[in-house]
């Protein structure tokens, strides 16, 4: 592992992420296999250790690997209809798929 000073802000699917290397993280559901490396060109924001390159609106020759470890079901959240006065209730639970990942290198 390098130094724990890098660190960058990358974009996967709609969210962005705050990353350093080793890092977890847990995005969107993407279709990969266990093990495959993912390479993100859409790093917005890199920090070397001294110094900061801001994307416009991504840094060039910058990327961020990452290894897929699985795609796993998140925490369950509860979803409730209710109408007032009339005996009606009902709730369903859910939990939303996202795919793990663990920050492997950071080249800026």
């Amino acid at each position: 592992m390098a130094d724990k000073n890098i660190y960058a802000v990358i974009q996967l699917g709609s969210k962005q992420y705050l990353i350093k290397e080793g890092d977890k993280v847990v995005a969107e559901k993407i279709d990969l296999k266990d093990g495959e490396t993912l390479t993100v060109k859409e790093v917005l924001l890199g920090y070397d250790g001294t110094k900061t390159t801001i994307g416009q609106p991504y840094v060039e020759n910058a990327t961020v690997e990452l290894i897929n470890e699985g795609v796993k079901r998140g925490e369950k959240i509860l979803v409730a209809k209710f109408k007032a006065k009339s005996r009606y209730r009902r709730v369903m639970g859910h939990r939303q798929l996202g795919s793990h990942f663990t920050v492997k290198a950071i080249k800026l």
